[in-house]
């Protein structure tokens, strides 16, 4: 019985070291047949590259042609995404057409489920960054403003030194770079103090309340209007504002013509020629008045202290240069040429 259940066992063993046994015949036939069908596909797969290489070359001929550029409307950003954009669309339905043609449709079916799910992980991922590219490609459509346009964006003031894909540069008024993502220069409020070139003024000054408030308001005005930089029309003007304690507020107001005088350097002159001219004109401007209480513990003023002398010699006043400042016009031109076609503005696009 142990004799009979040994060769049971043995032949058992036997069964199985056959079944492990490696087949090479086999995999020598699969070798070969894959061979076959490869040097059988391999007219499809030459063709299929040939359709490829001739769709690539047609996608960069009608990249080149004039009527892109047209489209783009001189925007070399534009210009040069709508050229990509139709390079890659005429080579991707040639990779489409050579796919069909070696009929691996399901091929393709895979990779577009593929790219969809890693745009969508993409698109969570670089949010910020697709929002400043998008944000950079319509402003550059709307062309919300020129280089070196005065400018306050969310509270930043500054003159535009270029528009990029990502971030919109601005030169601040004291000469400092500042860096706005497009994003928030596209959802923020902004105000263009150039695209107006002409901007107004006001100041106010308090005249006492016995004077003649229309003849104050007339030296004014024609103060005003003989002041280089400030402009014929619309003419100077003076209200009367306000009723103080002591005084009367009278507001005037002149434009300047930003293209030619500096709207700061304008304004400071106005105010201290009207200053000069009320009081040429003994106009009493009342200063604040305060009550002012002494204390017997003050101590007495020092004996054989006298006040400093003041001197009685005037000069002529210097003539005061209003013409706009070109403190920052070096700076910017030289970022800009360092910057080449990377600045999305164009000067003579049409604007928002």
């Amino acid at each position: 019985m142990p004799a009979l259940q040994l060769t049971a066992g043995t032949a058992q063993e036997a069964s199985m070291a056959a079944n492990l046994t490696f087949n090479m015949d086999a995999v020598l036939q699969r070798l070969l047949e894959e061979c076959y069908s490869l040097l059988a596909a391999l007219p499809l797969f030459l063709l299929a590259l040939v359709v490829v290489g001739v769709f690539w070359l047609v996608g960069s001929w009608l990249a080149r042609r004039q009527m892109l550029d047209l489209v783009a409307q001189r925007n070399p950003f534009l210009r040069e995404l709508t050229r990509t954009t139709v390079r890659w669309v005429v080579s991707l339905i040639g990779v489409l057409i050579a796919l069909e043609i070696m009929d691996a449709t399901a091929l393709v079916g895979a990779v577009l489920g593929t790219a969809g799910v890693m745009g969508v992980a993409l698109g969570f991922a670089f949010k910020s960054t697709m929002e400043n590219y998008l944000a950079g490609i319509l402003m550059s459509l709307r062309q919300p403003f020129s280089p070196k346009d005065h400018v306050t964006i969310d509270g930043n003031e500054g003159i535009v030194v270029a528009l990029t894909s990502r971030a919109t540069i601005l030169m601040t008024l004291d000469g400092n770079h500042l860096r706005l993502p497009n994003a928030l220069v596209f959802s923020s409020v902004m105000l263009n103090y150039t695209r107006n070139p002409s901007r107004r003024f006001a100041f106010d000054v308090g005249i006492g309340v016995n004077e003649d408030l229309v003849r104050a308001q007339q030296i004014g005005v024609e103060v005003l209007g003989t002041l280089d930089g400030v402009m014929e029309t619309p003419p100077p003007r003076a209200y009367i504002t306000a009723l103080g304690d002591s005084n009367v507020q009278i507001r005037y107001h002149a434009w300047v013509d930003q293209r030619s005088h500096d709207f700061a350097s304008v304004k400071s002159e106005g105010i201290r020629l009207v200053k000069l001219a009320l009081e040429a004109a003994e106009m009493d401007m009342p200063e604040p008045i305060y009550r002012v209480q002494l204390s017997e513990r003050g101590a007495a003023s020092s004996p054989g202290v006298t006040p400093p002398a003041t001197s009685t010699q005037t000069r002529a006043p210097a003539a005061v240069d209003t013409r706009v400042q070109a403190d920052l016009e070096e700076q910017i031109a030289a970022d800009q040429r360092s910057r080449g076609s990377e600045d999305l503005l164009d000067p003579g696009a049409p604007k928002e």
